[in-house]
């Protein structure tokens, strides 16, 4: 491993619909530039946080041109997965034209698959991805599918593929795949509360759609880290673990925290429910603590 840590933050980008569920892309635009101007490492679109499942293929297109052009400056994770291979090779192409140099495939889920299947999978979006730098992305509790650590350092072996996206995951498991695949792969956790720990067992970072309602105590978080004040590290500690419990990943609270904060967030096309009461009074709460500024 390289002597330098990073703990890197891409924020999980949400999309914003219309109540009645049509794409709104002058909401996503707001959320992209809350993003954008958050202070954030980079961005991973159209991913869980992003409800891809409920999303067109000319959707995901017209999104991803859009988050390129608003986060020119930051490095921006298109996610391309699909069920089939037929619609990845297709993203794929899509996000090329959009100008895309960084993508992140799901296994393919749904249908159960074989591990012969899923390294023929990845094999396909190798070949496909020239040119790209590829990222395999994990999550099991939402695919079905496992990829152990020694398929997944096979994986790393292919062309392009360059790093994975790991969620629902263990530190233990981190360290279970790091173990497996080459030192120059790089590894992200989707688990936002991991943030700090994450270093120390091989990940890069976390891909964070609670960071893009409440970037501060993630970045306040690496300030603190970096300074080594324990007291300090404790205090910012506690405040992820406060949006983490307030937000619990659901991307219809976290619209509703923007919304909060003058953001056209918009709602969730996806079957998700809208805070009650009590919760958006705990995501006001969280508002009037957390955002603004990082602290100095």
């Amino acid at each position: 491993m390289s002597n330098t840590i990073r703990r890197d933050i891409l924020t999980a980008v949400p999309v914003s619909f219309t109540a009645e569920g049509e794409v709104d892309f002058g909401g996503s635009r707001e959320i992209l530039e809350f993003v954008r101007d958050s202070g954030v490492d980079g961005a991973f679109v159209l991913g869980t946080t992003g409800e891809f499942a409920s999303l067109s293929r000319e959707e995901r297109d017209g999104l991803t041109r859009l988050s390129l052009a608003v986060l020119s400056d930051l490095p921006v994770v298109v996610h391309v997965g699909a069920p089939s291979l037929f619609e990845v090779r297709n993203l794929i192409a899509d996000a090329v034209r959009s100008g895309a140099t960084t993508i992140a495939v799901l296994t393919p889920y749904y249908l159960p698959a074989s591990e012969a299947a899923v390294m023929r999978f990845y094999e396909a979006v190798a070949e496909a991805s020239s040119g790209l730098r590829v990222f395999v992305y994990l999550f099991e509790a939402r695919t079905g599918i496992r990829v152990s650590p020694d398929m997944l350092g096979r994986i790393a072996q292919l062309p392009n593929i360059v790093g994975a996206k790991l969620s629902g995951e263990s530190l233990e498991s981190v360290s279970a795949y790091r173990a497996a695949v080459p030192e120059s792969f790089e590894l992200f956790t989707g688990a936002d509360r991991d943030l700090a720990s994450a270093a120390d067992h091989g990940a890069q970072g976390v891909v964070s759609g609670i960071a893009s309602v409440f970037p501060r105590p993630f970045l306040d978080l690496v300030a603190a880290l970096e300074s080594g004040d324990r007291s300090r590290i404790e205090k910012t500690q506690s405040a992820v673990n406060d949006v983490v419990d307030t937000v619990i990943g659901d991307p219809a609270r976290m619209k509703a925290g923007l919304r909060l904060q003058g953001v056209n967030a918009g709602f969730s096309r996806m079957a998700l429910d809208e805070p009650d009461e009590d919760i958006a009074a705990e995501l006001a709460r969280a508002v009037r603590t957390y955002a603004g500024a990082p602290a100095a």
